[in-house]
């Protein structure tokens, strides 16, 4: 089983507009509901790819209950720990006319400690060994930055695999904790090495000892140009399929997604990777907050070559 986690979720409401006039009153073409936060996005690829996962995280309030609806209407699984604040809503406006977007994400709720206890227990529940946890995402108020490499160390000793996808603090102490992959993006590894533009150059040197903070796999995703990623002493650059971008948002929450998939069948890093690309290619090709298809990855990942 995959189960993915997301402690800071979100309504994301999407705007479509013809172009960006400041200080004026636009009129929105289209708008679009979904359920936001890099957890559920990861439940929403691998559910387009037919792989079935259990989203578990925060959620409260009406916002809360709509997206608790929303996910069961796409056939994915939840076991949820219920707050009594109120689960946010992120906004995205996109100019079509333009092909640029501004996206803006409330702060959300407070996590009281019984909260926080409530979540650890039910993860706990359903800890197994050979099972699968993707960590994903922003810390909401009142959860220490420790929290992740906490949840690691517990799925990890119980003989599951954790992949973490964060940022910050929370991505520094995670991956110490030793997480089975880490997938930061590229000016979160620079944030995590203290490094500028020129010290980019060598990769290899840079890739190597981030990997050494911890992490048994590293992933580092680099947009459209691809990603590198370090397993053991292997160090390779794959390209990303050409595509005409539609949208990123999400794209690098359907890489993850497409690498779990086929590291949950018991494929190596350098095989999976591929198919990350190939989901984070297929839904950056989509209008607005489309996840990619399983048609599209299976006909871009055959195009990706390591």
């Amino acid at each position: 089983m995959i189960y993915t986690l997301t402690l800071n979720p979100a309504v994301d409401l999407e705007l479509q507009i013809d172009q960006f006039q400041f200080n004026s009153v636009a009129r929105a073409k289209n708008s679009r509901m979904d359920c936001g936060g890099k957890g559920f996005n990861v439940s929403r690829m691998l559910r387009n790819v037919n792989i079935e996962s259990t989203a578990m995280g925060f959620i409260g309030g009406y916002n809360g209950q709509r997206l608790q609806t929303e996910l069961t209407s796409l056939g994915i699984k939840t076991n949820f720990t219920e707050i009594s604040g109120e689960t946010r809503t992120n906004v995205s406006i996109v100019a079509h006319g333009e092909q640029r977007h501004i996206k803006v994400n409330e702060t959300g709720p407070e996590i009281s400690s019984v909260e926080l206890a409530n979540l650890i227990t039910a993860i706990k529940q359903n800890l197994k060994a050979g099972d699968w946890w993707v960590l994903g995402g922003s810390l909401p108020s009142g959860v220490d930055s420790t929290i992740y490499a906490e949840l690691i160390t517990l799925i990890e000793n119980a003989g599951a695999f954790a992949v973490l996808d964060s940022s910050g603090e929370a991505l520094r102490l995670g991956c110490l904790a030793k997480p089975t992959l880490a997938k930061p993006n590229l000016d979160e590894a620079k944030e995590l090495l203290g490094l500028s533009d020129e010290g980019l150059d060598d990769a290899d040197l840079w890739c190597k000892a981030l990997a050494k903070q911890g992490p048994k796999n590293l992933v580092v995703s680099l947009g459209e140009e691809g990603a590198l990623y370090v397993s053991g002493q292997a160090f390779k650059k794959i390209s990303s399929p050409e595509i005409i971008e539609a949208n990123p948002i999400g794209a690098g929450d359907s890489m993850v997604a497409g690498i779990v998939w086929r590291l949950s069948l018991g494929e190596t890093l350098q095989k999976a990777l591929p198919y990350g690309l190939a989901c984070g290619a297929a839904t950056a090709s989509r209008p607005g907050t489309e996840l990619g298809s399983l048609e599209q990855v299976t006909e871009l990942v055959h195009s990706i070559k390591i």
